[in-house]
């Protein structure tokens, strides 16, 4: 069964791969971490050491799941799926015929609309012939702070149908951002006992900047020790604008 989640943008995850590690500034409180460490105490079956255990290093093994592949296949009513919620289907370690049968899935099942991220942005253009795109594939990257921004250039260059930002946990203002060619926008603040604050200030530029140029903008939390606990209200109004081009 695939997993509800309580991320706003989306309404399931599927993860044909678990495991990652720290790329960037934005990767020092992941939740997936914390969360496989979880798991694999409670004996769920992904996150036990075979060959790729998880460790109380900076990361947590690649692990590619076969059996996950056919998860999409028995979902009859159409979803929205964030994909790889607990791993990163771009990191170097995850072959490229791998990545091709995830896309196969997707391509298979148009019913669904996935979503996929990545932080592991300049492998994009390097795979992206090499591939064949779904439709109803959106295709995103996560940028925290200006440091990060040439994410952007490479998401620019793949021909997903949908491409957006996740600008989670947002830790710096995002001034020089460039929107052409980006479909939608999502800004977030960390959550956890060390979570870094978000100022309101980097929030509102991003927002007008999708206004100013039409993008959608969708503000998924304040942040906090919880992700709830700042709640989601900017300026008297709860942002939840999605893009217009979904699945058949």
């Amino acid at each position: 069964m695939a997993a509800k989640t309580g991320i706003e943008w989306t309404e399931v995850t599927w993860n044909p791969t678990t495991g990652c590690d720290q790329v960037s500034p934005g990767c020092d409180n992941c939740y997936a971490l914390t969360l496989a460490k979880r798991l694999k105490a409670m004996g769920a079956e992904k996150y036990q050491n075979d060959g790729n255990p998880v460790t109380s290093g900076p990361g947590f093994g690649i692990t590619l799941h076969e059996k996950a592949l056919s998860q999409p296949f028995r979902w009859k009513a159409p979803r929205t799926v964030f994909v790889n919620s607990m791993s990163d289907l771009f990191h170097a370690r995850v072959p490229l015929d791998f990545v091709s049968r995830v896309f196969d899935v997707i391509s298979a099942t148009p019913q669904h609309t996935y979503q996929v991220l990545t932080k592991r942005s300049s492998r994009l253009p390097r795979i992206a012939d090499k591939l064949n795109w779904p439709t109803n594939l959106w295709l995103g990257v996560s940028v925290e702070n200006e440091d990060y921004l040439h994410r952007v250039d490479h998401l620019r260059q793949v021909p997903a149908a949908v491409k957006f930002l996740s600008c989670e946990p947002l830790i710096g203002p995002l001034s020089a951002l460039d929107l052409t060619g980006i479909d939608w926008v999502i800004t977030g603040g960390e959550s956890g006992p060390n979570a870094r604050p978000l100022d309101a200030g980097w929030v509102r530029e991003i927002r007008d900047n999708c206004m100013e140029h039409d993008v959608p903008f969708f503000h998924k939390q304040w942040g906090g020790r919880t992700p709830k606990a700042g709640g989601r209200d900017l300026d008297g109004r709860i942002w939840s604008e999605m893009p217009a081009l979904a699945s058949a």
